[in-house]
């Protein structure tokens, strides 16, 4: 996985001027158009659902008697279905969106077989659906991000197996020699995955591990689908999507290759730093330990990469909402990961652990990190696949600014929260009930967040369903595909 050139643009991705080339570039994107729409869909569906299920568990917190009475929505239950639906339903199929669209780009080869990907799909979402459903039914196993039943994981196994064989393939067929950044990060993330659910399935409850052994995996399988998965493919689409939007090279890309091999070894081995002073060999933790104080590594080289490019095309930033958005997702990667190197240590953890600061540090990657990244790149795929404008510029503002002030709002009071959860914890002389009465506040913070995260959703679902109908049932497509237009990624 050699590096370009210095002045080589945006991995390979400027759209090509020859006419050959934009034929080129139609025909991928109209072999992806069926999978591609079939998995954003769900995903917008998945999205709505965790929304609402987030926002129940987040008042539960503060107010335990709402929807005590109903069993199926019991916090317990609400909490693990909205992270199981964000994580598995919204998550993995807006993942594949970005899978399917970026390698076939990268490869210059249209989608082949494209009706393997809906059998995929329809796979996929009806094993997430029995699996939330399972949960709320009371069928959960308790770890945290496995908690759907086991009896799911074989249509997800099917589901992901069809996927990554269709991503060798067209990876295998590219019609060019040359690998660029997005897809070390795109393959990397594809063979990562299967192993890492495969021996946690394995290990935690086919042939479960005894003792703290189980604790350990947990912990690994966690935090790998968070930065080896979620993380990967949001780098993938940051290193696509910067240089093609702002016309400009990538800063330092010599170095990318030893960003992506540092932050592939680094992130492998820093699950178990979550587990600081938890009864597990001491080893375990310090490996993680360490492994997390070397993520400043890849760190320093992506913003690198990425920050001083967008203050090159500055123009293209204010006029551009993908761009926007991926801003905020590298922002929220620069100081998610940092956060997570400082809470490592010792000193800092015994404040931090096994609080809601934990929770904070998971809606940053999930939401500030690959979210937002998610969100920008379908706001310049889609209409390219739709072959339509976007139906409403200000459900697009209402979305961004209700998505940032909300993502603001969650990660701060939890991270507040978590700060001062730990400290009175800490204390003797301060009683668990008079914990719990500190934390209203916080908790209020994080529902008003959550709230206008939901009102994002929706407009941002309106809008998806509103271009995807217009697709469907409209006629000749309603503008120049390849053109340099604004409106096709709704700028402001």
């Amino acid at each position: 996985m050699a590096s370009a050139p210095r002045t080589a643009t945006a991995a390979g991705s400027a759209a090509p001027s020859s006419g050959t080339g934009r034929a080129v570039q139609a025909a991928i994107d109209a072999s992806a158009r069926g999978p591609v729409l079939l998995f954003l869909v769900s995903a917008i569906g998945w999205l709505v659902l965790a929304s609402g299920l987030s926002l129940i568990s987040s008042i539960q917190l503060h107010t335990p008697s709402f929807l005590a009475d109903s069993p199926w929505l019991t916090y317990g239950r609400s909490q693990a279905a909205a992270l199981n639906a964000a994580i598995y339903g919204w998550g993995f199929n807006a993942s594949f969106v970005l899978v399917f669209w970026l390698m076939a780009r990268l490869s210059q080869s249209a989608l082949r077989v494209p009706s393997v990907l809906i059998v995929a799909g329809l796979f996929w979402n009806v094993g997430v659906t029995l699996g939330v459903g399972g949960i709320l039914a009371g069928d959960s196993t308790s770890v945290p991000w496995l908690e759907i039943p086991t009896y799911a994981a074989p249509l997800l196994f099917v589901a992901y197996a069809l996927i990554g064989a269709w991503a060798i393939v067209t990876f295998s067929g590219r019609s060019s020699g040359r690998i660029f950044a997005s897809q070390w990060y795109l393959l990397a993330a594809l063979f990562w995955f299967p192993w890492l659910y495969s021996v946690a399935q394995m290990v935690l409850f086919f042939q479960p591990a005894r003792g703290t052994s189980q604790s350990v995996v947990a912990a690994w399988y966690a935090h790998g689908v968070s930065s080896l998965w979620f993380t990967a493919i949001a780098l993938a689409a940051i290193y696509y999507f910067v240089p093609k939007i702002t016309g400009k090279a990538l800063r330092h890309y010599d170095l990318a290759a030893l960003g992506f091999w540092t932050f592939l070894l680094f992130s492998s081995f820093t699950g178990t730093a979550a587990l600081v002073g938890a009864p597990v060999p001491a080893w375990t933790t310090a490996a993680g330990v360490a492994a997390s104080l070397f993520l400043i590594v890849p760190v320093l080289i992506i913003g690198l990469n990425h920050f001083p490019t967008l203050a090159a095309g500055a123009d293209a930033l204010q006029g551009s909402t993908s761009l926007r958005f991926m801003l905020v997702g590298m922002i929220a990667f620069t100081v998610s990961t940092l956060t997570w190197i400082v809470t490592s240590l010792q000193s800092i953890a015994v404040t931090t652990q096994f609080t809601l600061f934990g929770t904070a540090q998971t809606q940053a990657v999930l939401y500030g990190v690959f979210s937002m990244v998610a969100f920008g790149a379908i706001y310049f795929l889609a209409p390219r696949l739709a072959q339509r404008e976007w139906p409403s510029l200000a459900l697009i503002n209402a979305h961004f600014w209700a998505s940032t002030a909300g993502l603001i709002l969650c990660i701060a009071g939890l991270a507040l929260g978590g700060l001062a959860q730990g400290a009175a914890l800490n204390d003797p002389a301060v009683s668990f009930s008079t914990i719990a009465a500190t934390l209203n506040p916080y908790l209020f913070a994080n529902s008003l967040g959550v709230i206008l995260l939901a009102i994002g959703h929706l407009a941002f679902a309106v809008n998806v369903v509103r271009l995807v109908l217009q697709s469907v049932l409209g006629g000749a497509p309603a503008t120049d595909l390849f053109r340099e237009a604004p409106a096709l990624e709704a700028a402001r």
